[in-house]
């Protein structure tokens, strides 16, 4: 997720976000034919968020109790040494694992696919699921591997110096998707 915006402008809001949360819990279900093996991995931080909010969404439509957890990828990313050290986050895996099962990651925004390819890595650490598919809220473009999305919110193609942050209630206060534009380097001209 882009952090650096100026003049930014909401994309989605509180209500469009809930909505397509609730049609990408529906699109699990049918895929999954009934989500009974589903475990649902959210990447942090707001992709933990959007993964216990899928969870809950999942659990009216099914009437069962759907297994969510977290997933860091800091230790396999591979940009540790282009950026300060960080702080690690918490992997938390369900009780009865991920072994067999249909694990679902969720993510805010998919951009590169370098985050998603970290989060590969560190599911085979893990244990071994009986498929891995992708829920995003936002696809914004600009795959620099071949990954793509199962599920996604809202596509939202953009240039290279939009940026494109995700606000969520439990860690940002409001919900809220906004575009926005890199303030140009200096020296650089806008475009």
């Amino acid at each position: 997720m882009d952090t650096q915006a100026s003049d930014a402008r909401p994309v989605l809001e509180g209500p469009d976000i809930a909505r397509v949360l609730t049609r990408i819990a529906h699109e699990i279900v049918e895929r999954a034919k009934g989500a009974d093996d589903v475990v649902l991995l959210g990447i942090p931080t707001r992709g933990v968020f959007l993964a216990q909010r899928l969870a809950a969404k999942l659990e009216e439509i099914t009437d069962r109790k759907i297994p969510v957890g977290s997933l860091d990828i800091t230790m396999y990313r591979d940009d540790l040494r282009m950026h300060p050290p960080r702080a690690l986050a918490r992997t938390d895996i369900p009780g009865d694992g991920i072994d067999g099962r249909l694990v679902v990651l969720v993510d805010d925004v998919l951009f590169s696919g370098r985050t998603i390819r970290a989060a590969l890595d560190a599911l085979n650490d893990i244990g071994r699921p009986r498929a891995v598919q992708l829920a995003v809220l936002v696809d914004r473009g600009h795959r620099e591997l071949p990954i793509r999305a199962d599920y996604v919110g809202k596509n939202l193609p953009t240039s290279l110096r939009e940026t494109v942050k995700v606000q969520l209630a439990e860690e940002d206060g409001r919900d809220t998707v906004l575009l926005g534009v890199k303030p140009a380097a200096p020296g650089e001209q806008q475009q």
